[in-house]
């Protein structure tokens, strides 16, 4: 790869990330001043139309990242919303004596499920009971612990892919229909873990919401809490969110302790973190934690719309080494409905019809279609299945989803 020339003199920031979601924060670093050297593996990504330096290799490459970093010399690596890249920073950084935001250890406590459940669990965090499986029979003795009912998952990856509920009661009381039916959940989690182990795990019961916070100098600031809601079992795709949390105060309050504790546990310094919590009966438990920003652009859209405070833009300011000024400037409802099919929808999409007069309409911020005409599709398994979004404010959370469902309702998909 061609070496692209670049200033000495200015500040050079490398960005692991040139997608949609990683934009907000690459404006960022060039409004401070920085050259910007994005890498991607997907050479199309929209990001790169803002690059200074377009590096087209893998974010999960980190011997070929530290590569191209020596050759660029950056002053900062980082990543915005996505997991796996959390570790090629990590490596990088630590690789090049700089100060990381979390050693690499970490990271990979940060991003990889089996390694983040044994040190939540050694820290005395609230997790739900969980085994790490790396063949089939272990895969089908941690199942027939949990009594046939569990969560599957892969231990290293995110976005809801090769999740899934198994309930081994749904398939009748035959031992070769629970091996059947065993063998299929976990080829499914399989094929989606790079590093081949699956997670089971207890399945919880409750609300679920998303933590969006600044860890700054080892403090967890709490900026929000996001309401989630997801598809119906046996998948868990997020197809809602909303801000502020509607859950009552005292619940908040320990949810925020939870999270709280949970960045601690992983070690992170200076670094946005977004937790993901459950509220069961016996309190609030992790589902996950990132140490990153919350994709499905809650902290790069809600998080600003319902707080005013540009979380992004605090992220990299903090990365550079500069404390953010992280102060509320206005307190909204703010959410976000995706657009998506049925279940029983799969085939080629045909088209997708939005009413001419929802764009501009009171409390619609924005509506984004992420799919053509003749794509795939087939029901809604991963995040990657969803078809656009709509996002909403007003004066409260609750009046935020209102507008949001209304103006889903009146958005037709057509599948054939």
């Amino acid at each position: 790869m061609e070496k692209t020339k670049v200033s000495e003199k200015q500040k050079k920031m490398m960005i692991l990330g040139a997608s949609a979601l990683q934009v907000p924060a690459i404006k960022k670093a060039k409004e401070l001043g920085y050259q910007i050297i994005l890498v991607d593996y997907d050479e199309t990504a929209v990001g790169f139309e803002l690059a200074d330096v377009k590096l087209v290799v893998s974010t999960l490459d980190q011997e070929e990242v530290y590569r191209q970093a020596l050759l660029y010399q950056p002053d900062v690596v980082i990543t915005s919303t996505s997991d796996g890249p959390v570790r090629t920073a990590a490596y990088v950084n630590e690789r090049l004596g700089k100060r990381p935001d979390l050693s690499y250890e970490n990271a990979c406590c940060a991003t990889i499920k089996s390694k983040m459940r044994d040190r939540l669990r050694e820290c005395s965090v609230p997790i739900p009971k969980y085994y790490a499986a790396a063949d089939f029979e272990a895969f089908s003795a941690a199942v027939d612990r949990f009594g046939g009912r569990c969560i599957v998952k892969p231990a290293d990856n995110a976005g809801s892919r090769g999740v899934v509920l198994l309930d081994t009661s749904k398939k009748g009381n035959e031992p070769e229909n629970f091996r059947e039916l065993k063998e299929q959940t976990y080829r499914y989690s399989r094929e989606n873990s790079r590093g081949g182990i699956v997670m089971v795990e207890e399945y919880m019961q409750g609300p679920e919401v998303s933590v969006e916070i600044m860890v700054i100098e080892g403090e967890p600031h709490v900026l929000a809490i996001t309401d989630k809601y997801i598809t119906p079992l046996p998948y868990f795709v997020e197809l809602a969110h909303c801000e502020p949390s509607r859950l009552g105060a005292e619940t908040q309050k320990q949810i925020r302790e939870t999270a709280a504790q949970a960045v601690r546990a992983v070690g992170m310094e200076n670094a946005p973190a977004h937790v993901e919590i459950k509220v069961t009966v016996e309190g609030p438990k992790i589902v996950e934690l990132a140490a990153r920003l919350g994709g499905d652009f809650i902290t790069s859209r809600l998080v600003p719309l319902s707080t005013g405070i540009d979380m992004v833009g605090a992220s990299v300011v903090l990365a550079t080494g500069e404390t953010p000024d992280l102060t509320p400037a206005k307190s909204q409802g703010a959410a976000i409905h995706f657009i998506h099919a049925r279940e029983n929808q799969s085939g080629a999409l045909y088209k997708i019809t939005v009413p001419d007069a929802l764009y501009g309409a009171e409390g619609i911020e924005e509506i984004a279609l992420y799919k053509k005409p003749g794509e795939a599709v087939q029901g809604t398994h991963s995040s990657n299945d969803r078809l656009g979004h709509v996002i909403t404010v007003g004066k409260t959370p609750a009046e935020a989803m209102e507008r949001g469902k209304r103006a889903l309702a009146q958005i037709g998909v057509t599948i054939r």
